[in-house]
């Protein structure tokens, strides 16, 4: 396993309950899975009820609805064995008046026979502005501010109050 030594537990980032509260509570750019204000309001509160009271949540979406630019990457790897992998990444918003935007991923896929097979994956993904991630924020009782990382995706950092965000 990777990581042995962490504990790994599979669950719905809107629903699940550990019975425990952390220092810092992170979701990491899986919140773009989260499609529909709802959702998203959901995992909030998720990450509240796990926060201790002072505590940390900090959410890195992929892109809030300003800094979203269509685009594309690329890359691959090849194996010493003959295998190798070669894959597109192409981000575009078939509607900007909608809360979502597509991936469209392509691969190339050789195995170690020399063989190459195609394949595509569409993720549809969440696209909020920034207005509305504050606000959802507020809402769980985690207020929070608006940040830059170092590649100049936004993140937000949320500090948890002594408010249940509706979960008692």
């Amino acid at each position: 396993a990777l990581n042995p030594e962490c504990e790994h537990v599979l669950g719905d980032m809107r629903s699940l309950r550990l019975g425990r509260r952390f220092d810092v509570v992170l979701i990491h750019d899986a919140i773009m899975y989260a499609t529909d204000p709802e959702a998203v309001r959901a995992a909030l509160r998720t990450a509240a009820v796990h926060c201790r009271i002072g505590g940390t949540v900090a959410v890195l979406p992929d892109f809030v609805r300003e800094t979203f630019e269509p685009g594309a990457d690329h890359g691959g790897h090849d194996a010493p064995d003959g295998r190798g992998l070669r894959y597109l990444e192409w981000s575009w918003d078939p509607d900007p008046d909608d809360d979502t935007y597509l991936v469209e991923y392509a691969f190339l896929l050789r195995a170690a026979d020399g063989t190459v097979s195609v394949a595509h994956d569409r993720h549809v993904e969440g696209l909020f502005a920034r207005d509305r991630w504050l606000g959802w924020f507020e809402e769980a009782g985690i207020p929070a501010i608006s940040a830059r990382d170092s590649s100049g995706r936004e993140i937000f950092l949320g500090t948890r109050r002594d408010f249940d965000g509706g979960q008692g």
